[in-house]
C-alpha cells in the first residue's frame, strides 16, 4: 500500500500473461538494514549476558522481532522473558533505521524501472509497521503499490501468509509474479505461496533451486531479468 499502514482491498485479477507483479522483500534486499538488525540483536544478547554466534545468526536474520526474541529467552532460561527482549529489540531497530536507513545500491533504479514499465510491487516485510512506514518513506511510497508488515498476517515468514496477503491485495496470479528475497527464511516464504524468487544472498549463502535464480546484487538485476523469471513453464 503506497498511502495506508494496512493491506489494502483486493483488486481485479491482471492479465494472467507475462510478469503481473514483483514482491520484495526489505531488510537486506532494498534498504542496508540487516547490519543494523544483527547489531540490534547482539546489542541485547550481550545484555542478556550472551554472544552470538553464527548459529544465532541463521535463526535471526530474515525473521519476526517475537522470533529472536523467543530464541535469545531460550539461550538464557529463567533469566528474561520473550515480550520484555521483544519490546527492546523492536524499539532499539526501529531507532537505528530511523537514523541510518539506506537504500543498497541499484535498489532505487530498479524501484523505478518497474514502475515506470506499469509492472505492481509490493514490500513484504518481516519487520513491524514502525520500521517498514520508515522505509516507505526513504524508498518513496509512490514506489510501492502494497506492502504487507509483521503482525499483519497470522503468520510471519517462513510461512507462505505475508506473501500469500500481497498477492491477494495485487489480484495477481503467484506463478506469474517474482520475488526478491536475501534470506534462507524468506526465500522459503516466497516459494511456499507459490511465486519464483530472484536471490540476493545478503550475510547467509542461499542454494540454486527450480524457479529460484541467484544474483550478486540489484545492481545485476533489470526487468528483463525479472520478466524471464516468468516467461519459461
Amino acid at each position: 500500500m503506497s498511502q495506508h499502514p494496512s493491506v489494502p482491498t483486493t483488486r481485479e485479477p491482471l492479465v494472467p500473461t507475462g510478469l503481473q507483479a514483483v514482491l520484495f522483500d526489505m531488510d537486506g534486499t532494498l534498504v542496508d538494514t540487516e547490519r543494523l538488525w544483527l547489531r540490534t540483536v547482539e546489542e541485547e544478547a550481550r545484555g542478556l549476558g550472551l554472544d552470538l554466534t553464527e548459529a544465532d545468526r541463521a535463526s535471526v536474520l530474515g525473521r519476526a522481532i517475537g522470533v529472536c526474541a523467543e530464541h535469545l529467552a531460550g539461550r538464557a532460561p529463567g533469566l528474561t522473558d520473550p515480550a520484555r527482549i521483544g519490546a527492546s529489540l523492536e524499539r532499539r531497530f526501529t531507532a537505528r533505521v530511523r537514523g541510518r536507513v539506506e537504500p543498497l545500491p541499484g535498489a532505487v533504479e530498479l524501484l523505478s524501472a518497474i514502475r515506470a514499465a506499469g509492472v505492481p510491487t509490493a514490500l513484504v516485510s518481516a519487520s513491524p509497521r514502525t520500521v517498514v512506514d520508515t522505509v516507505l518513506d526513504v524508498l518513496g511510497r509512490d514506489r510501492f503499490t502494497t506492502s504487507v508488515a509483521e503482525g499483519e498476517t497470522p503468520r510471519t515468514k517462513p510461512f507462505p501468509d505475508p506473501y500469500r496477503a500481497a498477492l491477494t491485495a495485487l489480484g495477481a496470479d503467484p506463478a506469474r509474479c517474482v520475488a526478491v528475497e536475501d534470506t534462507p527464511t524468506g526465500v522459503a516464504s516466497a516459494e511456499a505461496a507459490g511465486c519464483a524468487v530472484l536471490a540476493v544472498p545478503s550475510y547467509t549463502a542461499i542454494a540454486p533451486a527450480p524457479r529460484r535464480t541467484i544474483a550478486r546484487g540489484l545492481l545485476d538485476v533489470d526487468l528483463a531479468l525479472l520478466r524471464g523469471l516468468v516467461a519459461a513453464p
